[in-house]
């Protein structure tokens, strides 16, 4: 039974005597102590990555001369502190000097970090046989330091070379006999960024012209800046030849550097922009769409209009012709293979670009790269990526050129 004092409180609160209060609402953390937090996993992850390489190569029982020792230490030291102030000013600020800079330090110590762990790992396994005695920590250090060096010598050799080019034929069941052998090119990831690469740009151009494409397609990332910033290096894709259509999607990145003046500025060049849109090409009387949605990130940015939206893509298509769909996250494949899409072209994961992070795209992406089925029709095809982002390195992850040349199930 309400007392007194309870009828009284209740009326002062305007409930009745017999309604109880609403439960106390759950507090979310406030606004700057997630910040925090993520500002501190930041510097743990950060602190990690430098110092493990540090204590593989000087402190790890090494025993290196004094001043082998201060000068690795301050060496490592140095690039802790400048590494979070170059980045933010590179890709916050847009400084193309301070980015080439921290991508390449990124490079460095992401291989330094992997080899450091497997390094650390042989070092207990000799110790556990009793190899090496005092020069084990010293030979554990100099092989990692040499292997980490082959490495990022060959990986940046890889990352600035014009692709291989990588072909395989793709069956199509829905395909018109019309359209088998159809010459699909496909490039994807170009990052166009903080290093020129307007003379490899041209270069990749020339190498897609030798492949006598019916169409090319770019599966979005072309750039990390504005059409402004990456203007002369995206300028050789305006002489791209295909006889039948160059299809073009936007990827998470062109959401940091203005996805709208992409689209447009691939417009600009001759390209058709797939904006959740699609077109038709024919070719020995057969029919083939060509459409293309927004990446999956594009809602968050704000801009009007820009969200992956395969209904809008297809609306108007006759539902009897097959579909070949570009959109840049493989993990778009769900959705495709739920609207009975033939083949999904994407990019995004660069194959890992600097193993073993491929293992990471993993928990991301359905697919690392290659062609694989999903569904009881779709299939994806996954471009491990024409360029590279930030590091200037690929290691143990090529980047491609891609030639699909489309068949017919007879």
């Amino acid at each position: 039974m309400p007392t007194d004092a309870d009828s009284r409180s209740a009326r002062a609160s305007g409930r009745t005597p017999t309604e109880t209060a609403p439960p106390p609402r759950e507090r979310k953390p406030p606004r700057v102590m997630r910040r925090l937090a993520g500002v501190g996993i930041f510097l743990l992850v950060l602190g990690l990555l430098f110092l493990l390489p540090w204590w593989t190569l000087f402190g790890s029982g090494t025993d290196w001369p004094v001043p082998v020792f201060v000068t690795g230490t301050v060496v490592f030291v140095g690039a802790l502190v400048a590494f979070p102030f170059l980045m933010f000013t590179g890709h916050a600020r847009r400084s193309d000097r301070a980015a080439r800079i921290a991508d390449a330090m990124l490079g460095v110590v992401w291989v330094l970090f992997t080899w450091s762990v497997l390094g650390g790992l042989a070092h207990l396994l000799l110790i556990g046989l009793g190899v090496g005695g005092a020069e084990r920590a010293r030979v554990v250090a100099c092989t990692v330091a040499a292997i980490s060096a082959a490495l990022l010598a060959w990986g940046h050799y890889e990352a600035m070379r014009v692709p291989r080019v990588r072909q395989l034929d793709v069956p199509l069941a829905r395909l018109g006999a019309g359209l088998d052998g159809t010459r699909v090119v496909v490039l994807a990831d170009t990052h166009y960024g903080p290093i020129d690469r307007a003379a490899w740009s041209a270069r990749v151009t020339e190498a897609v012209n030798l492949l006598d494409a019916d169409v090319v397609v770019h599966a979005g990332d072309i750039a990390d800046g504005t059409p402004a910033q990456r203007r002369e290096q995206s300028a050789p894709l305006g002489a791209v030849q295909a006889r039948l259509a160059r299809v073009y999607v936007t990827g998470n990145h062109e959401y940091l550097g203005g996805a709208q003046g992409w689209l447009d500025r691939m417009t600009d060049l001759g390209w058709e922009a797939l904006h959740n849109r699609h077109i038709v090409v024919e070719r020995g009387g057969d029919r083939l769409v060509l459409a293309g949605v927004d990446d999956v990130t594009a809602h968050h940015s704000g801009l009007a209009g820009h969200h992956a939206d395969l209904d809008g893509a297809l609306a108007g298509a006759d539902p009897g012709l097959p579909v070949l769909l570009v959109a840049h996250q493989p993990k778009y494949v769900p959705q495709a293979a739920a609207a009975g899409i033939d083949l999904q072209i994407s990019g995004h994961t660069h194959g890992g670009q600097i193993w073993p992070f491929g293992l990471l795209v993993r928990l991301d992406q359905p697919v690392v790269q290659g062609l694989s089925r999903h569904g009881e029709r779709t299939l994806l095809y996954t471009s491990r990526g024409t360029g590279f982002w930030g590091p200037p390195f690929r290691v143990l992850a090529p980047s491609e050129i891609t030639l699909l040349t489309l068949r017919a199930v007879t």
